[in-house]
């Protein structure tokens, strides 16, 4: 029997080592941190701004057409897309983008910004400069003030174009960020993701292929933008998006085209590998329950008035906080908001979800109000006090009284207890 007992607690003890030594089977490897070839490069999650990976994010460099998304942007904010603008003469040197508008030639804008992006055209960006902001010269200077207005602290512009200058750069940081503030767009997030067009408008159509070769290469990739120049090398501000998770990648001096891409893709890779989308909160899910006043025992549910979604780090969890009152008092309209959900994400409040009413509460009548009076706690506490005192007088109403003290008799008592002086004899 004894040696049964060792043999089972033996073999039991050779399974839990075994079981320590092994692996766990749901345990995953963190992703090794990309090696990329850029001077410069960031991924972060567009809908937060959390940055994945970042490489001398802040470092000033020249951008090459990069330099376009701002020109983009101030034509997108204060144009109309469908207003007709004349091509103004640009003199472009052999190795520039164009599309060769021919001066005074009519194009939508709408037009001249898919040349801007997809073909990324030095023509269509100095025509849309001239015609957003009156000249080149002051076109430039709004779009300085547009980069200080967006808090691009290292970013600044020398031409709407991205032709080399020591006044012309940006920082991957930036773009990023700037990409974002574009994709609020619809025309831009369409244009972006084209891979080929046609523009209808002007003196004959022209069929342009998105210089970004980098679509095509994931179904989930739709943007952003490439550049070159000697100074800048290539350059590519590049978006996608999987399982509910929007990134936006940024490589600043590659030395090829080929190793753009693959920084690219490695970069948004290792991005999408650090995320992951989750719920932090559903429409109609009943978030805490508030007691209601001249009602004993009776809570009223709140629920979230709307679902939030966000995206998380891996293994990262929400933190919520409730703000509502302590009681409340009818009447009370179902949906009527009281009170306000924080989801918290590493401690900070990131979003607020107003509470509503799961149910209507009626106003409390004047019987209520009494019962409620009469049964809360501290009536209750004074009520038991009266009664205490109340029992107390009873007690010693039944007490029996004390005879009265009879006072002669006391008197006399007292009176025969002195001593008495001894009589002298007679006739001494």
């Amino acid at each position: 029997m004894t040696f049964r007992l060792l043999h089972v607690l033996a073999t039991g003890l050779v399974a839990l080592v075994l079981l320590a030594g092994a692996p766990a089977a749901h345990a995953q490897k963190a992703p090794a941190k990309p090696s990329i070839s850029a001077q410069a490069a960031i991924v972060i999650d567009a809908a937060t701004g959390d940055v994945a990976y970042a490489k001398a994010p802040d470092q000033r460099r020249a951008i090459a057409s990069t330099t376009k998304l701002m020109t983009a942007l101030l034509a997108l904010e204060s144009g109309d897309l469908e207003a007709i603008v004349p091509a103004v003469r640009y003199r472009a040197l052999p190795s520039e983008s164009r599309i060769n508008l021919q001066p005074g030639e009519k194009l939508t804008e709408a037009d001249l910004l898919r040349g801007l992006l997809i073909y990324s055209a030095n023509d269509a960006a100095v025509t849309i400069a001239q015609h957003v902001g009156g000249s080149v010269p002051s076109f430039v200077r709004r779009m300085n003030r547009r980069a200080q207005q967006l808090g691009l602290a290292n970013t600044h512009y020398a031409n709407p174009i991205g032709l080399d200058d020591p006044g012309n750069y940006s920082s991957a940081r930036d773009l990023a960020r700037l990409t974002v503030k574009l994709r609020k767009f619809k025309f831009f997030r369409r244009t972006v993701r084209t891979q080929r067009i046609t523009l209808e408008s002007g003196a004959r159509p022209r069929s342009l292929t998105n210089r970004n070769t980098l679509l095509g290469a994931a179904d989930w990739i739709d943007g952003v933008k490439t550049g070159f120049t000697s100074q800048a090398g290539d350059v590519l501000v590049a978006s996608g998006k999987r399982r509910g998770v929007r990134l936006v990648s940024v490589v600043l001096g590659t030395p090829s085209k080929t190793a753009r891409n693959a920084d690219s893709l490695t970069l948004l890779r290792y991005g999408f590998s650090r995320y992951k989308r989750l719920r932090a909160v559903v429409r109609g899910d009943v978030v805490a329950r508030v007691p209601i006043k001249y009602r004993a025992g009776a809570e009223l549910p709140l629920v979230a008035s709307t679902t939030v979604h966000r995206t998380m780090r891996e293994g990262e969890r929400f933190g919520y906080r409730e703000q509502v009152p302590d009681s409340v008092d009818g009447p009370v309209s179902y949906g009527q908001r009281i009170g306000t959900l924080v989801i918290l994400v590493r401690g900070k409040p990131v979003r607020r979800v107003p509470l509503q009413a799961a149910l209507s509460v009626p106003a409390a009548g004047t019987a209520r109000r009494a019962q409620d009076l009469v049964t809360g706690p501290w009536s209750l506490v004074a009520l038991g006090g009266v009664l205490v005192v109340l029992l107390g007088v009873g007690a010693r109403a039944r007490r029996p009284p004390r005879p009265p003290r009879d006072r002669d008799r006391d008197r006399d008592r007292d009176r025969d207890d002195r001593p008495r002086p001894i009589p002298e004899e007679a006739g001494v």
